[in-house]
């Protein structure tokens, strides 16, 4: 039997919620942009100029987030049976490529700098104060943001919002090691001058290991992975908890966007008539929706199972 579709929170309504917090952060980054960008500028910071273009790539994802979750929160149809949620892993892919190549973007611009201090006696300027309160600023918003996407990402179940509260997250990052290096500059004058770029340089390392992270998750969901073997022994056991379902076989599992998809076989006893039998399957689906969440789908193949006399 086959789980019935449409329970869960209503797709409009998650569409809704998802689009609010990402237009919020669209517009807060595109203003971080300027501030940023701005202030490195004339506050002579090579770090608040790399934070800037984060928060650039911020943007970016903020827009493919917004046309992409129209089509993922798509309702099935005659093409799409199981409904629309690769287009969401798709994007946390996107978003995954994004984090990962402003982290090596501000790698290889502060690894650049660092080398020609160390080797070709560059002479770095001293930081403003101006790059210093933007670093502050940026921080507080890019928090912020983080926390409320991660929120409505957590609800909905939605991977590309929370690999964009990621995203978030490590700009709010850039921002703490910009201040560090900016602060440690003014502070320590012509020494502390460097801090500045291996500031960036060191929070870079972590931006590069989130965005591998979470491309690699996405990609093994597009790839049809299994949930884990955790939660496929769960499965296992709540299918074993409900009276009259015998040994549990041939489980297959994967994820369609925030959907689990759960495919088993179980074994009756044959005396059951038809009714009895589904009935059993049906209380297996209901438990299975209930820890999985109500939008998942589950197929129960019945057996005949005939008792040893």
């Amino acid at each position: 039997m086959n789980s019935k579709e449409g329970k869960g929170i209503d797709s409009t309504h998650r569409l809704q919620e998802a689009a609010v917090v990402t237009v919020k952060s669209l517009i807060a980054n595109i203003l971080l942009v300027v501030v940023k960008i701005l202030s490195g500028v004339f506050g002579r910071s090579s770090a608040m100029i790399a934070d800037g273009i984060h928060s650039l790539s911020d943007s970016v994802s903020d827009i493919f987030l917004l046309l992409g979750l129209r089509l993922a929160y798509k309702p099935p149809d005659k093409t799409h049976r199981y409904g629309h949620g690769k287009f969401e892993t798709l994007l946390t892919v996107i978003i995954s490529l994004l984090i990962l190549l402003a982290g090596i973007f501000i790698f290889w611009n502060n690894g650049t700098v660092i080398f020609q201090v160390l080797f070709q006696h560059k002479v770095l300027s001293r930081p403003g104060i101006m790059a210093l309160i933007a670093a502050i600023f940026s921080l507080f918003i890019k928090e912020f943001l983080y926390r409320i996407t991660r929120n409505v990402g957590r609800k909905h179940k939605s991977n590309a919002l929370i690999a964009n509260a990621w995203h978030h997250r490590t700009d709010a990052l850039t921002s703490v090691a910009a201040f560090l290096g900016i602060g440690g500059a003014i502070i320590l004058g012509e020494r502390g001058l460097i801090l500045d770029p291996l500031a960036a340089l060191l929070v870079s390392a972590f931006i590069i290991a989130v965005g591998v992270k979470l491309l690699r998750e996405s990609v093994m969901e597009l790839l049809e992975t299994s949930i884990g073997e955790a939660k496929e022994r769960s499965i296992i056991n709540i299918i074993k908890s409900v009276q009259g379902a015998l040994n549990p076989h041939s489980l297959k599992t994967r994820k369609v966007g925030n959907k689990v998809v759960i495919d088993v076989h179980i074994e009756v006893n044959s005396y059951l008539n038809v009714i009895q039998a589904h009935n059993i399957a049906d209380k297996i689906e209901k438990k299975l929706l209930s820890e999985f969440g109500a939008d998942s789908i589950i197929n129960v193949h019945i057996e005949p199972f005939e008792p040893i006399k």
